[in-house]
Order: C-alpha cells, then sequence, then structure tokens
C-alpha cells in the first residue's frame, strides 16, 4: 500500500457517474472506499440522499441528481457537465469521471469532446462503449477476432424468439439487448434462464418490439464461471488484470456475483487483453467468461465497459486496483505491476439467498458457507460501518414490501370468482 499512496496524485478527485435507479448498488461503495482510504477526494452522482453510498465516510460529497435513463441525452449530458464544472471550480483541476453502469460509460464516451474541458477520460473511440455493451454487437466482434462465445441469436422480430430458441436450444437464455433500452423497455429484468417454450412465451409473449438477445445455456456440471477486470491505457495497452471464479450469484441462475474468489489465470488473462488490444479499449472493464469443460474454450457472456460490481476482490500486493490503475493512468503515473492478491469477496445478504439455494438444489452442505480471514466483503467493514446498516434498512423495507405485494396477490386471486 506504501507504493500506491506515493504514486497517487490526491489532488485530482473523482466523480462517480450513474445514470439510473439502483440504490442498494455495492460497486459504488467500494469505489468510494478505494479511493477514500489513500486520500482522494471522491464525489458521487446518487439517486437520493438515502443510499448507502451517500453514507460512507468516506464521500466528500453526493449529488443528488435522480435520472431513470429515460431522459434526453443533452439533459443527462448537462448534469454531469455542470457537476464537472463545479467540481473544478473548488479544486482548480479537473476530475476523473468513473463510470458504474454501461450507460454512464456509453454517455462519457459519446459526449468525451464536450465534457473533457472537466474530466479526465480515457482515449478511446466514442463508439467502442456501446458496441461492447450491446450484446448483438460484442457476438460480432468475438467472431471478427476470434474470440469463442455461446451461440447467439438476435430475433428480428417478436415471432423470431421461437425460431431463436429453437436454434440455440433449452434451457435458454435471454439478456436485455443494449444499454438504455434495458433502462426504457426491457424484455427482461435480467439474466434470465428459459426453460421451455411455455415459460418463454409467458415471458415474452409475441407482440411488439423486444430488445432481447437469445443464448446457448452452458450448463454449471460442463462449465466454470470465470470473471476479468481489467484497466487498459491508450490503444488497449492492459495496466492491471486480475482473474478469478465466480462461485455464486444471485439470482442463482445467471445474476452477479455474490461470493468469488481471486484466482491468477495466465491463459485467460492473456485472452482478454488480446481482444483489448484488438478492439483499442481503453479504461476499466468487467468481463464475464464461463469455461467449457466440453471442449476447453473460454466463452465470453459479456463485456461491461464500467466499473465491476464486484472488483474490490482484486488487489495486488501494491494496493493497485483497476480504479486507482485508471487514476494513476490519467494523471500521467506509472502503474506498479505487483502480483494479485489471493482472497475471496462475498456480497453479505445476498449471498446467504443464493447459498440457500444452492443447498436446497444440492442437497448437501457448501464448503465455503462461512467466510474466510482473507474475505473483502461488499458492505461490512469496521473503518465505514455506516453503508452497510444503511443497507440493511433499505433491504429489509424492500423485502418486506415484496412479501406484502405477494400476500395480498394471493388474497386478491382467491377471492376472485373462479381463481
Amino acid at each position: 500500500m506504501a507504493m500506491i499512496l506515493n504514486d497517487l496524485d490526491r489532488r485530482t478527485p473523482v466523480l462517480l457517474v450513474k445514470v439510473g435507479r439502483y440504490p442498494l448498488a455495492h460497486g459504488p461503495v467500494g469505489v468510494v472506499r478505494s479511493f477514500g482510504r489513500v486520500g482522494v477526494p471522491v464525489f458521487a452522482i446518487v439517486e437520493d440522499p438515502l443510499t448507502p453510498t451517500a453514507f460512507s465516510r468516506y464521500l466528500a460529497r453526493a449529488y443528488i441528481r435522480p435520472t431513470t435513463g429515460c431522459e434526453r441525452v443533452e439533459q443527462m449530458v448537462a448534469i454531469v457537465r455542470e457537476i464537472g464544472r463545479e467540481i473544478g471550480w473548488q479544486n482548480g483541476r479537473r476530475c476523473v469521471a468513473l463510470p458504474t453502469d454501461d450507460e454512464a460509460a456509453v454517455l462519457l464516451a459519446e459526449h468525451a469532446e464536450e465534457l473533457t474541458p472537466y474530466f479526465l477520460l480515457p482515449p478511446m473511440p466514442g463508439a467502442l462503449p456501446r458496441r461492447l455493451a450491446n450484446k448483438g454487437t460484442l457476438y460480432a466482434m468475438c467472431e471478427e477476432h476470434g474470440v469463442a462465445a455461446p451461440r447467439t441469436v438476435i430475433p428480428s422480430e417478436p415471432d423470431g424468439l421461437l425460431e431463436a430458441a429453437r436454434l440455440c436450444g433449452y434451457p435458454l437464455v435471454l439478456k436485455n439487448l443494449e444499454a438504455f433500452t434495458r433502462l426504457s423497455r426491457p424484455a427482461v429484468r435480467h439474466t434470465t434462464l428459459i426453460h421451455d417454450e411455455r415459460e418463454l412465451l409467458t415471458r415474452c409473449p409475441p407482440s411488439g418490439q423486444l430488445s432481447v438477445l437469445a443464448q446457448e445455456y452452458l450448463p454449471e456440471e460442463y462449465s466454470e464461471h470465470w470473471i476479468t477486470h481489467l484497466c487498459c491505457g491508450p490503444e488497449g495497452e492492459p495496466l492491471a488484470v486480475f482473474t478469478g471464479r465466480k462461485l455464486r450469484s444471485y439470482p442463482p441462475t445467471g445474476g452477479f456475483t455474490t461470493r468469488a474468489v481471486s484466482l491468477p489465470n495466465p491463459e485467460l488473462a492473456e485472452l482478454v487483453a488480446g481482444f483489448c488490444r484488438k478492439v483499442g479499449y481503453s479504461g476499466i472493464a468487467d468481463l464475464d467468461w464461463r469455461l467449457d469443460l466440453r471442449d476447453g474454450r473460454y466463452k465470453l457472456l459479456d463485456f461491461n465497459p464500467r466499473t465491476g460490481a464486484q472488483f474490490r476482490l482484486f488487489e495486488t500486493v501494491d494496493g493497485v486496483d483497476v480504479v486507482r490503475a485508471l487514476h494513476l493512468s490519467l494523471t500521467g503515473r506509472p502503474v506498479p505491476q505487483g502480483p494479485q492478491l489471493s482472497r475471496y469477496y462475498g456480497v453479505g445478504q445476498l449471498d446467504v439467498v443464493s447459498a440457500a439455494v444452492a443447498v436446497c438444489r444440492q442437497r448437501r452442505p457448501l464448503p465455503d458457507l462461512v467466510p474466510r480471514r482473507s474475505t473483502e466483503r461488499a458492505w461490512l467493514c469496521r473503518d465505514d460501518v455506516a453503508p452497510a446498516a444503511a443497507m440493511v434498512v433499505r433491504f429489509s423495507g424492500q423485502a418486506t414490501r415484496w412479501v406484502a405485494q405477494k400476500a395480498w396477490n394471493r388474497m386478491t386471486t382467491r377471492s376472485t370468482p373462479g381463481g
């Protein structure tokens, strides 16, 4: 940690940029803590003053700017620009803009020219983050550059979803196709596993225009789930590359990581670094992979051109994680190249739910239920307790409302004639 403390420019602040409403996200809390602990001023755009991020002792200021992703682009750019101008006026220099979702990454890249007077941004083609976040164009880029991926079909019309299912087979994975439309008109709430045609028609009836992608499902018994987080400099040159295994997720069939372990994997690290060089990606990225044990190939599932929620799993012996690496690079400083630490990562309450589901399915105890000493926790830590407390209060409220709504739906169904 001493090396990173000496190298970081603590006069250059950071702004977390977000689009949409996800108040219980733990990724932004991790970014605030990562910079706050080394003395870098960090600001954040939040949807309301009661988000866990806003309660962190390491946050310099929360800018309350609620958005849905359905606003006009000019309006969203103006919000970011005005905050950047205010921070620059107060600190006397541009700040590092750090996107915490795909929409923010697209917004910053496509409007880099008008935002550059106020922000330090990675140099790359403005259209690239949108292409990588789009599941369809990502699949085309994988084919172009020789990167393996599960069989993928993009229905051109609502009726085409049934044909896509027949080509990919059941179970079938459905994903929202691209950034912004996943917020404005989502086809599914999240990555969804469909078991048969009846379930497909229930979730996605053949009416209207769907922005959805169908993908081959790689069975858990024949695959391993790997994750890579990295930071690239100009022209896709890797500055920090981390690899690890995803052990559990929420929802269990393909959601975000709730438990993972940091594991060096030189083959996968070179694969992701080579892909970023070929496409010219610069900045932070979070990629999901499956190792298909049937053919021995790593297959790319998703490329997220922004900070991943579980990025704090990964850190080097020098104290470098991907957000600190980006800050070093954009302020003209070298990034130390030490090996990654061996540790685990856990997301408290959601990992409990995910583990419970896994125990019910497998009908046997899991080997990694008890947190290890090396576990990096998404919420609970001794030096910043308030975000975890805020999360518990907010999560409990959401859970209570969900249970009450389910109970009300059952009561009204039973009371309806013929129900």
